[in-house]
Parts: structure tokens; sequence; C-alpha cells
């Protein structure tokens, strides 16, 4: 089985290249893309169409409802299972998406997690109700970790919680102890060279286009189901929505601040890309299909 990954900024094509060379070496694709992963969360994600995912069969896109938790831990067992399914259907393997830091994960990999129970997890989940208090106790059992962590990061404060809950030791003895594995070491990685200019106007464009599709319908229901705790929503796209619902802004500067943060983000994610990976091939997106396939 071979394998490869195609990261790149957001709006930079990574979909539509992904499904070209899946078709062409007899692949299946993983997405890492932290909005995808969630059932009903489809137009502001911009996850591939019903079409586009009937052509491949994809894997890492709608795989859980949007207040059900999910963790890196969580990704790393749907990559192994995923694995295990591609050597046993006899097909490669493309993992695509902006999401590198799941990608870098699997590189470099992550330690294990004691085995949290259901009665852990309800325990944490009504600590969680007060963030300054949960941060407090924190920074009390380990000062070292939670030199890291925003008083608000209730994402990184839960999985610390649940570490404590479970083993009865501090985060950092606990990383200490369980030293990280890799879970790949046999990825090629391309990465999508896209100038700023032509992103900003593809963000701008794409934006527009999840308006026209129905954006604002969509975060209406989700806030309707879930209300707006869950961690998703308070993605980009889902947040200036919810801004605009709440009368702080109008619709074109609603769109205007999705284009907004979106650029910003591809910027993260294109310095990111840059700095975090050692061997990897950056091209434009019209010639990385032609590099891709040449080396397989």
């Amino acid at each position: 089985m071979k394998q490869i990954a195609i990261i790149g900024p957001t709006a930079s094509g990574k979909s539509d290249l992904a499904i070209a060379i899946a078709q062409q070496m007899n692949a299946y694709i993983l997405s890492i893309d932290s909005l995808s992963l969630y059932k009903e969360i489809d137009i502001v994600s911009a996850k591939p169409s019903r079409e586009e995912l009937a052509q491949i069969k994809h894997y890492g896109i709608n795989e859980l409802f949007v207040n059900e938790y999910f963790s890196v831990d969580i990704f790393i067992d749907l990559y192994k299972k995923v694995r295990l399914t591609c050597k046993e259907d006899n097909k490669n393997l493309v993992i695509v998406g902006g999401t590198s830091f799941y990608l870098k994960s699997l590189i470099e990999g992550l330690s294990s997690l004691p085995n949290i129970s259901p009665e852990h997890s309800l325990h944490v989940t009504e600590q969680l109700q007060d963030l300054d208090a949960c941060y407090k106790f924190l920074t009390k059992i380990d000062a070292e970790y939670m030199q890291k962590i925003a008083p608000n990061d209730k994402y990184r404060m839960e999985k610390a919680l649940l570490i404590y809950e479970a083993s009865r030791i501090s985060p950092s003895e606990w990383f200490r102890q369980n030293l990280p594995k890799p879970v790949i070491t046999d990825v090629k990685i391309y990465n999508i060279d896209v100038s700023r200019e032509v992103l900003r106007e593809r963000i701008a464009n794409r934006t527009h286009k999840m308006y026209e599709k129905g954006l604002i319908d969509e975060i209406c229901f989700l806030e309707q189901k879930y209300t707006r705790a869950p961690h998703a929503m308070g993605a980009i796209g889902i947040v200036e929505v919810l801004d605009y619902l709440d009368g702080k802004a109008d619709k074109d500067a609603m769109l205007s601040l999705i284009s907004t943060h979106t650029a910003q983000l591809a910027k993260r994610q294109q310095t990111f890309n840059r700095t975090q990976f050692s061997d990897i091939t950056s091209a434009k997106l019209e010639d990385l299909q032609d590099i891709i396939l040449d080396r397989f």
C-alpha cells in the first residue's frame, strides 16, 4: 500500500486534486479537515458534494455529530482503521485536507491516553461548567502544563482533566511516562503552492457561493439542534453568521468578515505547512497532479 498526503491552505483546490489522483492510483481518501468530520456541517465546511463523495470512498467526513467529543487520538484511531481497510481492499491511500496538525500528529505520534470511563467523562463535563475554577485547579496540580493553555481554552483543559481523572497523575507526568510513537513513516507529502492574492480571490468567491447555497439556514439549523456550546460551533464561518443573527453585523459585513478570517487562517496554514514538515514537495496546483503521478 502506498500513501501520499496533499496539503495546502483552505480554498486552494485540494479536494478536486485528491479525487483526480485517487482515481488514477486506485486509492481511498482520508480527509484531514476539522469541520468536515461533522455530519450536517456541509456548506460552511465546503466539504465535497454527494456526487464527489460517491466517486471515491472517503473517510474522515461525516464521522461525528456536532455535539460528539473529538480529539486527535480519535483521528489517529480512524487512520489506523482506514489503513487496515486499504490493505484488505488492495487500495492505496490519499490523505488530504487543511488541518495539517492531524498529519503532523500521525508522523510524530501522540502519547497514549489513560482508559477514560463514562464516569470520568461525566465528572469532567460537570467541572467544565466553571472554566475559571478548572483553570485554577489545573494550574495548582500542573503549573508546567498550564503555562501553554489560555484560561478560555476549554478543549485543552478538558483533555488535561480527563487525563488527571483517569490516571490521578498530572498531565505533564503522564506524558513523560508515555512518550509518543510515530504512527505513519512512509508518506510522501505534497503541498499546493498558491499566492495570497489568488487565494484571497478564491476565498471571497467561495464565501459568496456558500451564502448562495444556504449558509445562514445551515447555521440556524445547527444552532437550533445543538446550541452554541459545542466546540465546532466556534469555527470560522459559523461565528460570523451567529453575530449576523444577533444583529451585530449586516450581511455584507458578515461576508467580509468570513473572507477576512478565512484568509488569515489560510496564512497560518501556509506558515505551518512550510515550517512543520521536513520532507515536502511544493508546487502549483496545475503542476502537482503530473508530479505526483510521475512519482507514483
